[in-house]
């Protein structure tokens, strides 16, 4: 008897149900910066903030927890003994652009529609990563499971489309997180490589905050010179919560991704994402809600193709 098959099995269940939570806290972070956006008037201002609050949390628990100190320790070793190449090192950047693009969307268009255009971009880039193999997990075949599975996500893609929220939402803001999503997949890899190659998921963390904290202030001074500085800071507290929430889904999907993959990791962020948005959505609705039928059979065809994938991953 194979003991190793039923804890291979448990292992992807609990990935996914990590990455569930991932979505889940993608979508309360694309909600809480796209009101700061609002707040402030200025959407990279927003977006600094948010990047930028994140990693004061990362400097102040590195000397405080174990696997801070260690994370530290070992990332040094490695960047002096050169054993991390510079593309494992700007990872952030994806960051930078998603936390920016969230500033100047949500708040518009809604969480789920943003959840939409992200959920594309995730899935289509997951399952080029896996297949050529970027993802910490090695290369996974285009099996048909695979394919099924990334075809029904889309296919939840496509239900949320339809309707008058396409028609009343201009066409950037809806290519934006399109493109969005493709960098979070590339960024979970890049993350999870970083992770694998200094054996610390919190000097992956602290690496991707380090550079989208950079990206961002070079962004927001621009702005502030151009623009001048926002009238007043917005005096609810968790408006900036969004660094948080930003550093504990770095942290979870830097950790998980060597175990279940790109496409597993991105198909249960889908799940995880849209029914947050769902719910994101009646307590802030958008300036056109999808009906609730349409956020139902959305969330199910996302429910099928994490099911799909994950039952045959475990095959393979």
């Amino acid at each position: 008897m194979d003991r190793g098959a039923p804890r291979h099995r448990l292992a992807i269940v609990i990935g996914v149900g990590g990455a569930v939570f991932v979505g889940a806290l993608t979508a309360i972070q694309a909600r809480v910066n796209g009101q700061l956006g609002v707040a402030l008037d200025a959407a990279l201002v927003a977006a600094l903030i948010s990047f930028g609050s994140g990693l004061v949390i990362l400097l102040v628990l590195a000397p405080l927890l174990p696997s801070g100190r260690a994370g530290v320790r070992v990332l040094r070793s490695a960047l002096r003994e050169r054993r991390v190449p510079w593309w494992m090192l700007v990872g952030g950047a994806a960051g930078a652009f998603s936390v920016a693009t969230q500033s100047f969307t949500v708040a518009v268009i809604g969480v789920a529609m943003f959840s939409v255009g992200m959920v594309a971009g995730q899935t289509v880039h997951g399952l080029v990563l896996d297949r050529i193999g970027y993802s910490p997990a090695g290369v996974s075949a285009v099996t048909l499971p695979r394919v099924a599975g990334a075809a029904l996500v889309l296919s939840a893609v496509v239900v949320s489309l339809t309707g008058d929220a396409v028609a009343r939402a201009p066409l950037w803001m809806l290519v934006l997180p399109f493109l969005v999503g493709a960098g979070v997949a590339w960024q979970t890899a890049t993350n999870g490589r970083l992770r694998q190659a200094v054996g610390s998921a919190f000097a992956a963390t602290l690496v991707n905050f380090i550079g989208g904290t950079a990206v961002l202030a070079v962004a927001a001074v621009w702005h502030l010179a151009t623009a001048g500085a926002p009238a007043s800071a917005p005096r609810e507290p968790w408006l900036y919560l969004g660094g948080a929430l930003g550093v504990a889904y770095i942290f979870i999907s830097a950790a998980l991704t060597p175990r279940t993959g790109v496409l597993l990791m991105t198909l249960g962020s889908v799940l995880g994402m849209l029914g947050a948005s769902v719910v994101l959505d009646v307590v802030w609705p958008p300036a056109a809600p999808p009906a609730l039928w349409q956020r139902a059979l959305t969330v199910a065809l996302a429910a099928g193709g994490v099911v799909v994938a994950t039952v045959r991953a475990g095959r393979r």
